[in-house]
């Protein structure tokens, strides 16, 4: 999978954004990033989305900037020089694409059918739009087309909100989700750029799903634990489970049989994206510790520990199942 792609894969949703003036091109850049989505998709439906693009690359250099509703090749040549890193259209447009792909341009074109998707592989392509995606059959038309075209991944967009979101994420051929439901026409004519900042940060957190998993405490012996685990269990009814290194007491509390990381213990946090999670957090300059991930039999990470202490506490990401 090419670097685009994996950004895309990691940023999880992109903001599919519609600028009319664009005055707005910065402010609304910088409370994408602020709100946790470095990115965006500024559709060719208007006449300042070049002069957008070229303003939100030269205020915010690190944000990842594309055009979408991209209809001509004299368009995909407006879009590359104001600093557009990808293209996006509507449709599988045959030209635009090979035009495109001829001079190593990442684009995703739209599709609906198979066919489209025939068409996109002729062109060596490894991700396809699904749009319109609500209108044209959903997560389900997905799931049927994906079945014998093992190798390509997806995006949907259209209809894609807060509601079903994670529903489309949870497919693992599907790379990121086009949506607008946090950068409306309305906010942006507006200029509502706190309520586009608190609408962002609330479509990642949908998104990456952290709830408290247990909570980690460290005992000096294995005979500490089971006492430490039994309490919990007499006044509380969590049920004792011992294993090899710790000591459950239901799902809550897990009691180490040997100081183990966190001055006091730990505290996981589970997510329904491990890999988008730390991906999110280095955003904010989160540092982990690569020694301490965990994986399962298929080799996929399960856990990993935050650098540094929390109160006392190490925290470590699980990731839900």
């Amino acid at each position: 999978m090419n670097a685009v792609l994996e950004r895309f894969q990691k940023l999880g949703i992109i903001p599919v954004v519609k600028i009319d003036d664009a005055k707005n091109a910065v402010p609304l850049a910088k409370a994408l990033c602020e709100g946790g989505l470095p990115v965006a998709e500024v559709t060719f439906r208007t006449a300042a989305a070049e002069e957008a693009i070229r303003l939100m690359c030269e205020a915010c250099p690190d944000m990842f900037v594309g055009a979408g509703t991209v209809l001509t090749t004299e368009q995909v040549d407006r879009a590359v020089a104001a600093g557009a890193k990808f293209i996006v259209s509507p449709g599988l447009n045959p030209r635009v694409v090979k035009y495109c792909v001829d001079r190593n341009i990442p684009i995703t074109p739209g599709t609906s059918s198979p066919s489209d998707i025939e068409a996109a592989l002729e062109f060596g392509l490894e991700a396809v739009k699904f749009f319109p995606a609500e209108a044209s059959g959903g997560l389900a038309k997905i799931k049927a087309m994906a079945a014998p075209y093992v190798n390509m991944k997806f995006m949907p967009t259209g209809g894609i909100n807060a509601k079903n979101l994670t529903s489309y994420l949870d497919f693992p051929k599907i790379l990121a989700c086009g949506g607008s439901w946090m950068v409306s026409d309305a906010l942006i004519n507006a200029g509502d750029f706190d309520q586009i900042r608190a609408l962002t940060r609330e479509a990642v957190n949908t998104m990456l799903g952290f709830e408290l998993k247990h909570i980690g405490i460290n005992a000096a012996n294995e005979e500490e634990a089971n006492a430490v685990a039994g309490t919990f269990e007499k006044l509380f009814g969590f049920t004792k489970n011992a294993g090899n290194s710790s000591v459950f007491a239901g799902s809550e509390v897990e009691v180490m049989k040997t100081p183990y990381y966190g001055k006091n213990g730990h505290i996981a946090i589970q997510t329904n994206y491990l890999d988008r999670a730390i991906y999110h957090m280095e955003l904010q300059g989160v540092e982990f510790d690569p020694d301490s991930k965990k994986y399962d039999k298929n080799g996929n990470m399960t856990a990993i520990y935050l650098k540094g202490e929390i109160g006392g506490f190490a925290v470590h990401l699980v990731q839900k199942k």
